[in-house]
């Protein structure tokens, strides 16, 4: 299916009514410190971020440094993290990148883009996570589940690459919005774009989202 793309006048309208819409919306997870975030950020794949949230104050409690996840036994720690999905490749990842960072970056995670993905678990969308905030540093923005969705569907974007999206995004969507795009999205998906059956009669994008791949609509 061929997707109606909005022009960079219409795409600059969006974008900034959804940002006045959701000014408060921010990251997801919970964390203290850019350890807890790079773990609770690799848990969060393909599950529910309340899920994470419930189970990584024991994790955060128990390992507090990336020492401290490196010499985890990743079996134990797979039991821990009980309830995501994927939860013993994850541990894998995590004690193997946390070796990674207590071995080459001194124990510090790292703030490159280069050395964030070299990481086991850590792809393009949660470095620019991690980096955003933990460091504060935006090279990009983080292409998750509904970012992909909503991109294509309001009209921001064609690509069904995670990677291509995020380009189009970064064409389209001012810099200044970068840092919290992802979780307006997201927020914009929960109250009124939703998955199945979006409210499109009572959005506020109702005049100029093309609404690719809507099928119906209240």
């Amino acid at each position: 299916m061929a997707f109606m793309l909005l022009s960079q006048k219409k795409a600059g309208e969006a974008v900034s009514l959804l940002e006045r819409e959701y000014n408060e919306a921010r990251y997801y997870l919970d964390f203290s410190t850019p350890i807890d975030l790079a773990v609770a950020a690799i848990l969060s794949a393909q599950t529910h971020d309340y899920t994470v949230n419930a189970i990584t104050p024991g994790l955060f409690k128990k390992y507090r440094t990336a020492k401290d996840y490196a010499n985890a036994d990743p079996e134990r720690l797979a039991a821990e993290a009980r309830g995501v999905a994927f939860a013993g490749s994850k541990a894998r990842n995590i004690v193997a990148a946390c070796k990674i960072i207590n071995e080459k970056f001194g124990g510090r995670v790292p703030d490159k883009m280069a050395d964030l993905v070299e990481l086991p678990g850590i792809g393009r969308k949660t470095a620019n996570t991690i980096l955003i905030n933990a460091y504060g540093i935006v090279e990009g923005i983080p292409v998750d589940t509904w970012v992909i969705k909503l991109s294509g569907r309001i009209g921001l974007s064609g690509s069904g690459d995670p990677d291509g999206i995020e380009r189009d995004l970064m064409k389209k969507v001012s810099r200044r919005y970068w840092k919290n795009f992802a979780y307006v999205l997201k927020e914009h998906g929960h109250r009124i774009c939703h998955s199945q059956v979006p409210l499109c009669s009572k959005c506020l994008l109702n005049l100029i989202c093309p609404r690719n791949g809507v099928v119906k609509s209240a």
